[in-house]
């Protein structure tokens, strides 16, 4: 890992969300002076969402374009994205110089970190509650850059060092929810001031979020009592989301959606093979497209423009949603062989209309007539897939639901097109440590 490179990086967020003057000039605003104090630090975490939630080269577009390529779940309107192209493609035409790839990979390992610079001097915060506030939100924003590496490549590195040994994506995940985990009950205890988030950028709920993490990670490795724990302590009623204005825009619509002319939806099937398409009566069909007809006019063919939470420069995204702690609570009981409380939380999910679902997403669909473990757990991944469309978990979703994946000779085959990234050129040029690139 780059690590001198990622540290240095820090200047590039010192400043950005800044709520304070002197921290608009990133040049003015050295590593002491913004681990040194209360606002320095602030104006860190800030940056840690500036740099995860905005441009194209950020986490948030690049796991959404990512996985939704790998997934079959877009398509690329204009050849002349070629990284785009790639993916699409999927199999050996993803390659480590491509740059959804590289940015995903080098960002979330800034973030990361940058991370640990708040999370190693919170100490010098006297105020429970700012550091609270501090420790929880560079908790969040750690553990998400480590889950986005464990869901796309099959080892990472953990530690901040030159030359970093590379780690499995279970001990990766692992640590994300350790580092959840150790601000949990601190933060609990010591509620987050109004002051703070005077100075901070709102939006993110740090009690919620970390709950809401724990459980989607402990989802992943199969951890089904800390991730029923974790989901149960979660308010589904309260909103956590990263908010855009006019300077910070949503990524993925300026990038792609708002132009027509990057990415957009294949069809109205979300990812899914048309066996387990969503029924024409799922209400969701109608919060995640603006249109189920609409038909291009130079070329007469049919296209599906794309809304849900990509519908203009500053429309919210959700750093998780009800339903995925519901599909979470409905999963793990399922492979604990609870299919009662299985169903139930699945129903949840199928019955709810937008005016009880905090994000007013409704499905407005009958109670479910699976009655197997297997049936319910396919149904189950079916309802990830349109619930939480292009959220970028659609990838790991597809994994470990066990679904048809491609053949190294043709990766058109299966629900994907690839089952790990490869590693980025610029990280093997500069860690010897870095592993061979998996086949597909």
């Amino acid at each position: 890992m780059k690590t001198i490179k990622y540290l240095l990086l820090l200047v590039v967020l010192l400043g950005t969300f800044s709520c304070h003057e002197e921290y608009t000039n990133p040049s003015a605003l050295t590593e002491v002076q913004a681990t040194g104090t209360v606002d320095g630090l602030i104006s860190l975490v800030n940056g840690l969402q500036s740099r995860y939630s905005t441009s194209r080269a950020c986490p948030i577009y690049n796991y959404v374009a990512g996985a939704g390529l790998t997934s079959r779940s877009l398509i690329v309107i204009n050849p002349g994205n070629t990284d785009e192209v790639q993916l699409e493609a999927g199999g050996s035409s993803v390659v480590g110089t491509n740059a959804i790839v590289r940015n995903l990979w080098e960002q979330s390992n800034i973030i990361k970190a940058n991370a640990d610079l708040v999370l190693s001097n919170v100490g010098i915060v006297a105020d429970p509650g700012a550091r609270s506030g501090l420790l929880g939100g560079a908790a969040i924003f750690k553990a998400l850059a480590l889950g986005n590496l464990a869901m796309f490549w099959e080892q990472a590195p953990i530690e901040i060092v030159v030359n970093a040994p590379f780690a499995s994506r279970e001990e990766v995940l692992n640590e994300a929810i350790r580092v959840l985990e150790e601000a949990e009950p601190l933060v609990a205890a010591n509620p987050i001031p109004a002051s703070f988030y005077s100075k901070a950028v709102a939006g993110v709920d740090v009690p919620n979020s970390i709950n809401a993490l724990i459980a989607r990670y402990a989802l992943m490795l199969g951890q089904y009592d800390k991730a029923i724990a974790a989901a149960n302590k979660v308010n589904l009623a309260v909103k956590s989301e990263f908010r855009f204005n006019p300077t910070n825009r949503n990524p993925v619509f300026d990038v792609a959606f708002g132009n027509e002319n990057v990415v957009r939806s294949r069809n109205l099937n979300m990812g899914l093979p048309a066996s387990l398409a969503p029924v024409t009566a799922d209400a969701r069909i109608d919060f995640y497209f603006a249109s189920r007809t609409s038909v291009d006019a130079p070329t007469g063919v049919p296209y599906y423009p794309d809304k849900g939470f990509y519908n203009s420069n500053s429309t919210s995204v959700p750093v998780y949603l009800p339903g995925e702690i519901s599909l979470i609570l409905a999963e793990a009981y399922a492979r604990k062989d609870d299919l009662t409380n299985a169903t139930t939380f699945l129903n949840a999910v199928l019955t709810k209309t937008a005016a009880t679902d905090a994000w007013g997403i409704g499905a407005n669909l009958p109670a479910t007539t699976a009655t197997t473990k297997d049936d319910l757990l396919l149904e189950i991944y079916r309802n990830r897939c349109i619930e939480l469309y292009l959220s970028g978990m659609i990838l790991e979703d597809s994994r470990r639901f066990g679904r048809p994946g491609p053949l190294v000779s043709n990766p058109s085959s299966g629900d994907r097109n690839r089952n790990f990234y490869p590693y980025p050129a610029n990280e093997r040029d500069n860690n010897t440590n870095t592993p061979n690139d998996p086949a597909i």
